[in-house]
């Protein structure tokens, strides 16, 4: 589902990322826990497309070039970042935002609204 081999990052020439491996199959799940700096935020924002990132290595999801796929297409397979806290908006509820979101991937798959 998931594999990622030798990624390595840096934003300004400062090296963020060095030769991350993992792979994570279809069921399993995983966290991702650390210190402040050792990469978390780094790994999120580009699996979610983020730019700005000096990249080797490969990542591969659900068996596509994850570095071929633009960020839209990312977030309709389910790779993308939404805030711990998001601020809300006047008129709309978490709930509706999910909602929404939910039914974006759902019809890039072809799929009914919930």
């Amino acid at each position: 589902m998931l594999n990622i081999q030798n990624l390595s990052a840096k934003v300004d020439k400062k090296s963020i990322l060095n030769g991350l491996s993992l792979n994570i199959k279809p069921g399993e799940v995983h966290a991702i826990m650390g210190p402040n700096g050792s990469g978390k935020s780094t790994l999120a924002n580009i699996l979610s497309g983020k730019k700005g990132y000096d990249i080797s290595g490969k990542i591969n999801y659900e068996n596509n070039d994850l570095f071929n796929l633009a960020i839209e297409e990312r977030a309709h397979k389910g790779l993308f970042l939404a805030f711990q806290y998001p601020l809300e908006i006047p008129g709309v509820n978490t709930s509706n935002f999910l909602k929404t979101s939910l039914n974006a991937i759902r019809k890039s798959k072809g799929q009914k609204r919930t």
